[in-house]
């Protein structure tokens, strides 16, 4: 999947105004994503997404890996993002559904692994 189809779904299925809000939203979700994860796991992920994305997955050190729950993830992200938090879940299951249509579904397992069963909510639907 290239980086204009990719953002242009999450554009679509987080019901967002412009590109530049999908792109943001993406950003946000990414780059919280990427915080959490832990043992090469970013840069794997990374590896099957379109320059563009990819690096905001590499935005903290490769080794430097935050524990946190559901809610602190969706508070990074709004953060990042700069929306509330109830927004910050939308766009978040966005990307994540997005994300599921791009990459390996064995990378996805890998992914799932890391983040604990309350993550559960952002993925599959």
């Amino acid at each position: 999947m290239q980086y204009q189809e990719f953002i242009g779904r999450v554009q679509q299925q987080a019901g967002l105004g412009s590109f530049e809000r999908a792109e943001a939203a993406t950003r946000a979700t990414l780059t919280a994503l990427g915080e959490y994860l832990s043992g090469g796991e970013g840069h794997d992920l990374a590896a099957q997404l379109p320059q563009g994305l990819a690096e905001h997955l590499h935005r903290q050190p490769p080794d430097r890996s935050f524990i946190f729950s559901l809610n602190d993830f969706l508070q990074r992200v709004g953060e990042e993002e700069g929306v509330e938090i109830g927004a910050a879940e939308a766009h978040a299951r966005a990307v994540v559904d997005v994300l599921e249509e791009a990459v390996s579904g064995g990378e996805m397992q890998d992914v799932r692994r890391q983040l604990p069963s309350e993550f559960d909510p952002l993925f599959g639907g």
